[in-house]
């Protein structure tokens, strides 16, 4: 009876939104980075990294004004490794479906009310920073812009299920869910699931993964593609300012602090690792250089385009560090 009477009227679906979904927007942007892709189903080629957001629940048009920024890095050709920062105000639509076995919600949006607003930062290649003040430095930042618009413009769909929530890029419909690569199970919860390219000399993480309680672990799953990589497990806070020192200019080297878990990971075989870490907020890291771990990759004259990439699908899980896979 409360599912059809929510379904069938957009007043009281707005109500229940505003007051008691709307809240939670900016506390969830703020836990988990943002992976940046060329195209909707393509392999993950940079990250956004909210910062600050703010939210403002406007009755009348029945939307929610959502105001972040942030930073972030993407590899272009030639330039490498680029450092980011970008803030935009976006209004949004908000509805939601309750169905038999999930919950959607939508963020519709309505307009854009300021920005993207994108500001370089470091470039890697020497060459391409000193270009960055010609026709090369727009050529970037336009790259840069439109995938930072895109993922503005094309809204998300988070699908909650007794297992947890999965996020999706774009508006998707019941009873489609987001694309995934693994399948779970023993009740754990599905934290991050995608692909990601990582160019030689080059490394990527996911996350922040939150453990909100004791006596749990991450539960990760990995199939490679091209050379092998190294994987490692970081604290958020030791993440956090690695990444930022990277996005400014900084040369890739080993994280500001030992990594409290390492393994290499050896293509055409799935790689599973459970690694049990107190309450806390981690990256995982992927590491396609010969600056840290065990794997050292020979050095590739066709790097500085893209070859020899390693593209490795991943699934991170929370669940019981008692339990197994």
């Amino acid at each position: 009876m409360f599912r059809g009477s929510v379904n069938a009227s957009p007043e009281l679906r707005w109500f229940l939104f505003s007051n008691f979904g709307a809240q939670r927007m900016c506390p969830e942007m703020l836990k988990r980075g943002a992976p940046l892709k060329l195209a909707p189903n393509g392999n993950v080629i940079g990250r956004f990294f909210p910062e600050r957001c703010t939210t403002q629940v406007n009755d009348g048009p029945q939307t929610v004004t959502l105001a972040f920024s942030g930073t972030g890095f993407a590899w272009t050709p030639l330039a490498g490794r680029v450092g980011f920062a970008v803030s935009a105000t976006v209004d949004y639509r908000m509805d939601f479906f309750l169905g038999e076995d999930a919950t959607y919600v939508w963020a519709k949006p309505a307009r854009i009310v300021y920005g993207p607003e994108f500001r370089m930062g470091a470039i890697e290649n020497k060459l391409a920073n000193w270009a960055a003040q010609g026709p090369a430095g727009y050529m970037v930042t336009t790259f840069g812009s439109q995938i930072v618009e895109g993922q503005l413009s094309s809204g998300f769909t988070v699908v909650h299920t007794d297992t947890g929530d999965q996020f999706a890029i774009g508006l998707l419909t019941p009873p489609a869910r987001p694309q995934t690569y693994f399948n779970g199970g023993n009740g754990r919860t599905t934290l991050e699931r995608d692909t990601t390219e990582i160019r030689v000399d080059q490394m990527d993480l996911f996350g922040p993964l939150e453990v909100p309680s004791s006596g749990q672990a991450l539960f990760l799953r990995f199939q490679v593609t091209g050379p092998a990589v190294d994987a490692l497990v970081i604290r958020r806070g030791a993440g956090d300012l690695w990444r930022d020192g990277l996005q400014l200019g900084a040369e890739l080297g080993t994280p500001p602090e030992a990594p409290l878990s390492t393994f290499v990971l050896q293509p055409g075989q799935e790689a599973r690792q459970i690694v049990p870490l107190p309450p806390g907020q981690y990256y995982v890291v992927l590491d396609n250089s010969a600056r840290m771990g065990a794997v050292n990759p020979p050095w590739s004259p066709l790097g500085i385009v893209g070859g020899n990439a390693a593209v490795v699908a991943y699934s991170a899980e929370l669940g019981s560090a008692s339990s197994q896979f």
